[in-house]
């Protein structure tokens, strides 16, 4: 009797639930692993752990803290009258700030050089805590997306192009 009982487990051991296309790991089935047991032959065997799942992604936090520098242009939402740079002047000023960003100057100074928001100038950019819901999407996307320290692209709204750092 003893090969049909050899037959029985290496038949067992075959069958796994392996995806399609996925190289098949032998497992040994409950069936298995009884057969094997009530032969006597492998009751030491250790239980197969399950694999390791990846660690779960850390929820998105409901508000964040940053700091832009806001380049606008003539006819973006809100621009101050005084200003007469074109769509296109614009974007290559923040592209330029956001070069100096890259080249080491720090932020604060780039603001202060840079930036056409008069309501944050004063706070060296800071826009204070905000919710996703409360910015323009496009930056709310660039800013929630950012890990904190980090600097964006330049970014698009309708008020004009910004470079925003994540703080908090």
């Amino acid at each position: 009797m003893r090969p049909a009982l050899g037959v029985a487990v290496a038949a067992a051991f075959m069958g796994c639930d392996a995806p399609r296309g996925a190289s098949p790991t032998p497992q040994p089935s409950a069936a298995a692993s009884a057969i094997v047991t009530a032969a006597g032959s492998a009751a030491s065997a250790a239980p197969v752990a399950a694999p390791a799942s990846a660690p779960a992604a850390a929820p998105a936090p409901e508000t964040i803290i940053a700091q832009h520098v806001l380049v606008t242009y003539r006819g973006a939402k809100r621009a101050p009258k005084t200003v007469t740079r074109t769509k296109a002047e614009a974007k290559a000023r923040a592209a330029e700030a956001l070069g100096k960003l890259r080249a080491g100057t720090a932020f604060e100074e780039v603001v202060k050089t840079y930036s056409d928001d008069a309501a944050t100038l004063e706070r060296m950019g800071s826009l204070g805590k905000f919710r996703r819901d409360a910015m323009d999407p496009a930056f709310a996307s660039a800013a929630f997306a950012l890990a904190v320290g980090a600097v964006s692209d330049v970014v698009e709204t309708p008020f004009g192009f910004h470079v925003i750092r994540r703080t908090q």
